[in-house]
This record gives structure tokens, sequence and C-alpha cells, in this order.
């Protein structure tokens, strides 16, 4: 396993992130656990979840999961850098009050609580803001954040699914404040998805924030989707679905997996093993419902990319361009 520091931070982190929203919903208890022993066992040390996960009348399962795989002991909490998130109410349907969401203090003070009780774990070492709050300002989420610290409860803030100039705001309201600030962004990018280049990353790279970017396989679309169409493995649906409906996009997802046909390459693996060559990549979050999946993300670790296989990406998939370049003169 390679592993590199957190943004700017001393903390070491596997290349890539095991994403666990799948647990509870679609994956059950013990194949979590067995998923979960068998990233540990290849060294992969980054696991990220949410509050919410689990979804719906089952908010908070996944993080439950967690803990009971936690509670195993031999040293797995230890061994774990462990993310989860704040944002979506939290509240049983129909109970939902004011304050049971988002980023107030007095709703982060209670979401951490929930969380760590969940979780079976005394703190959190890279706790998330899962979206931006709009109502609430940079000054008074930091000042939860920083009580939190202070007890012991979060190791490390960061984000999820903000843009550039929130991840600028933020960080320049933490400085202000001597706060620490962010340390990462999570983020929608892929090579179908590359609109992070324009701004997202840069404002990443400025502020020292490792960038862990979700859906690498952008639905299942970059993993193979028409070969296992065609050979009756999966059927489509979804937003891969959609997407192919359009015969641009799907012209375009063709041309994909004719390429890495030509070299030899699977595409999932090949998808993940580009993120890992793009700057200021931390590392994509994998989200394995079987063990089977989560071997198929650990061999992304091996492939090599060529410089003309990358350009061939380059052509399917073209970048936006860098800000404000792509947009003006």
């Amino acid at each position: 396993m390679e592993y590199t520091q957190l943004g700017r931070t001393g903390l070491k982190v596997s290349r890539l992130v095991l994403g666990t929203m799948n647990f509870g919903p679609q994956t059950d208890e013990a194949t979590s656990h067995a998923i979960m022993d068998a990233a540990l066992d290849a060294g992969l040390n980054f696991f990220d979840t949410a509050n919410v996960y689990g979804w719906g009348e089952n908010k908070g399962r996944t993080e439950s999961i967690i803990g009971s795989w936690f509670a195993k002991g031999d040293g797995r909490r230890d061994r774990t850098v462990l993310a989860t998130k704040v944002y979506a109410n939290m509240a049983a349907e129909g109970d939902a009050w004011p304050n049971h969401d988002k980023l107030s203090a007095l709703n982060i003070r209670r979401a951490v609580e929930a969380s760590l009780k969940r979780l079976g774990t005394e703190y959190i070492d890279v706790y998330q803001f899962h979206h931006i709050d709009r109502a609430t300002p940079f000054e008074e989420i930091w000042q939860a954040v920083d009580v939190l610290i202070q007890q012991g409860k979060i190791l490390y803030a960061g984000s999820s699914n903000f843009p550039g100039y929130k991840i600028a705001q933020a960080n320049e309201t933490a400085a202000r404040r001597g706060s620490v600030g962010l340390v990462s962004e999570q983020c929608l990018y892929n090579l179908s998805e590359r609109r992070a280049e324009m701004e997202v990353i840069p404002a990443a790279q400025e502020y020292g924030l490792g960038v862990i970017p979700w859906s690498p396989l952008h639905g299942g679309l970059l993993g193979g989707v028409l070969k296992k169409e065609a050979e009756g493995k999966r059927r489509t649906e979804g937003r891969a679905a959609a997407t192919l409906a359009d015969p641009a996009a799907r012209a375009k997802i063709q041309a994909y997996e004719d390429l890495l046909d030509k070299h030899g390459l699977e595409p999932g693996e090949t998808a993940l093993a580009w993120l890992l060559t793009r700057p200021g990549v931390t590392g994509p979050i994998v989200g394995p419902r079987t063990p089977e999946q989560l071997t198929s993300a650990l061999r992304a670790l091996e492939v090599e990319l060529s410089e003309e296989v990358l350009s061939g990406l380059d052509e399917i998939f073209p970048g936006p361009g860098p800000s404000p370049e792509a947009f003006a003169w």
C-alpha cells in the first residue's frame, strides 16, 4: 500500500479511501465487517462515512456497523483514520425541529456526540462538512470546531462538495482566528466529470487541502458498463442508463472502453489509476459492496498508465481548462 500525507497535515493516509455508503443499505453487517478487515489487511487505513448513511429510517446505520467492527478490538480503531460527515437532518421522520441539521454550532455539537456514540469511539480523525451552509457564518463554524478539537473529540476538519470560493472563505476565516481550517475536500471528480479542475482543486492546492474524489467510476459508467451490458452481466440502471441514452455520451464511453481494450486495461481499475496521477489528489473513494469489488479496486494501485493512454483519455474526456482561461481570454 502506498501512503501520502493528507494535504498539509502530518497525517498519513492510504492512496485509496474505503467508502462505506453501501454498508447497511446494500451490504449486510457481516459482509461489511469482512470488507473492512480485508481493507485493513491490505494496508488501506483511511475509512470514510457520514452520519446520514443508512438513509431514510435507517440514518446512522452505517456508522453503527463501523462501531460494531471497532468493538471487535485487535487494534482496529488505532489503525484506522476515520472520517465522517455532518450536515443532514438526522431527526426521525416527522420529528424534525429547527437546528437538527446543517452547520450551526448547536447542530455540530449534537451531531458529533451522536456520531461518536454510534461509532463507539472517543474521537473522529477528520470531521467533514457534507455541504455548504449558506446561513451559518464560518466564524461560528470554527468556534464550534475549535472547541471539539480542544476536547479531543475531533482532530481535523474537512469539507465536501464545497466550491472553490467557499474553501478560500473558510480557510481565510480560520487563519484570522488562528485555527487550522480545512485540511481536505471531498468532491465529485472522475474522467467524465472534470469540472473540479477549474476552481475546486486549485483552491484546495493553494490552501493545502488533500483532495478526496467521490464517485470515481461516475455511477458505474467508467467501470466497463457497455461490455458488461453486451455480455449480459449487468443491466444498466439509474444515472448510467440515463447518460447512455444520449448517443454522443454512449459513443464517448464506447471509445473509452475500446482504448483500454486495445491496451489490455480494465476500465474500473484504469479510472482509479487515472485519478492517482492527478495533481492534488490524496486518494479516490472506493465503495465496494462485496469483498471481490475491493480486490478489484486495490489492483488499481499497480496499474501504470503510459503517456499514450493518458493522452487518449484526455482526447476522449477533455478537462475544462484552468480558470479563468477556460471562460475568458
